[in-house]
């Protein structure tokens, strides 16, 4: 079975065996949400988990899996990785896409001329905003806007963007 890491346990929470995750996930609210099945990456031993609560708190996301009720029945995930199986994945619409199939894929212009490979996604309020690095650059911020962003073939890990005045 295949698995894709939707975040990291960082810390325990309180006594309650509340967790702290540091989420890499797209649509961490359904990912997160209660009764959601989730696998501890426990030293490559897969322990499956069911959510029971999801919140967030400081920025944090803070989650606490049915029967695991005290702080010493999760101390020691601390540093494991947060994974999901790829079959419990949705079909999503035209023109979506989940992180991992945008993140390692180059950026082209519409010119042809190679850019960097997207590294890192953040969401902001208005749209996300896809990370190149570019080698011996700063990094580049592309907006995730069909103004600039032209084509996307998964398949190709290639991204096409139109550049605008001021982008890179």
């Amino acid at each position: 079975m295949d698995f894709l890491q939707v975040g990291k346990i960082v810390n325990t929470h309180a006594l309650q065996g509340e967790v702290k995750v540091v989420s890499n996930s797209d649509f961490k609210e359904d990912r997160f949400k209660k009764g959601s099945q989730l696998v501890i990456d426990f030293n490559g031993e897969y322990v499956d988990v069911t959510v029971a609560t999801h919140r967030v708190h400081k920025g944090a996301d803070l989650l606490k899996f049915k029967h695991l009720n005290s702080i010493n029945d999760v101390e020691k995930y601390k540093g494991c990785a947060l994974l999901v199986s790829a079959d419990d994945l949705e079909e999503l619409d035209e023109n979506e896409f989940y992180y991992f199939e945008i993140i390692g894929c180059q950026v082209v212009t519409t010119d042809g001329e190679t850019i960097g490979e997207i590294s890192e996604i953040l969401e902001t309020g208005a749209n996300d905003v896809w990370v190149v690095k570019r080698p011996g650059q700063k990094d580049a911020l592309i907006p995730y806007i069909e103004d600039v962003v032209k084509a996307v073939d998964i398949e190709a890990k290639q991204v096409t963007i139109q550049v605008l005045e001021g982008l890179l």
